[in-house]
């Protein structure tokens, strides 16, 4: 048990946020695999509030970018404060995201509000931050186990996913993943982890 507690967290210590991918397709049972992992998360009520949209046709991943990189420009002119910038500036990011054209895929995560039944009756969800965040949590554990990288996304305001992938009024975008094999000449900021004694209280 000690020893399978280590090896994950030695192997999960590897992972880093990329920016930089290969155009090199991904097997779609790959997808699937990891897909159905994030969907075996713990949910409020298990309502399963989430919907995984898998973009790898390379029109609608240029309509995603074009519309991102809206948002983005407004972000880094107008919206994000002197503190936020600076913060920002270490991982030299900046309102240009060819990533998401360059990645194989994108997986837009989906939040639904609400449930809709067999006859179209609709159904409060409950708890489904919470439950969204856990399931995107084991969908990279598990594209990270499969060899792939990944990049969180979070455009602001994402109304424009709802309207590119034609998603229904009671589902909002919660993340954008960006999924693909890192390019060989990856750069990746140089991040240090905060230690256990920082991050965990044992009483």
């Amino acid at each position: 048990m000690g020893q399978r507690a280590r090896d994950f967290y030695q192997q999960m210590s590897k992972r880093r946020s990329i920016r930089d991918f290969s155009d090199r397709p991904i097997p779609t049972s790959v997808l699937e695999d990891a897909i159905l992992a994030a969907g075996t998360a713990p949910s409020g009520a298990n309502m399963q509030p989430w919907h995984f949209v898998v973009v790898q046709d390379p029109t609608i991943k240029r309509e995603i970018r074009l519309a991102a990189e809206i948002e983005e420009r407004e972000l880094y002119e107008n919206r994000a404060s002197e503190e936020w910038l600076n913060a920002l500036a270490p991982l030299g990011t900046d309102a240009n995201k060819p990533f998401l054209e360059t990645a194989p895929a994108l997986i837009a995560i989906f939040l639904k509000k609400a449930s809709i039944d067999k006859y179209g009756g609709k159904h409060k969800n409950y708890y489904t931050s919470e439950s969204v965040g856990i399931a995107t949590g084991l969908l990279i554990t598990a594209l990270h186990q499969a060899g792939l990288g990944t990049l969180t996304h979070t455009p602001s305001p994402m109304k424009f996913l709802t309207e590119i992938l034609e998603r229904p009024s009671h589902e909002r975008p919660f993340l954008l993943l960006v999924v693909g094999y890192p390019k060989k000449d990856n750069m990746v900021p140089d991040i240090k982890r905060l230690p256990l004694d920082k991050i965990a209280t044992f009483l």
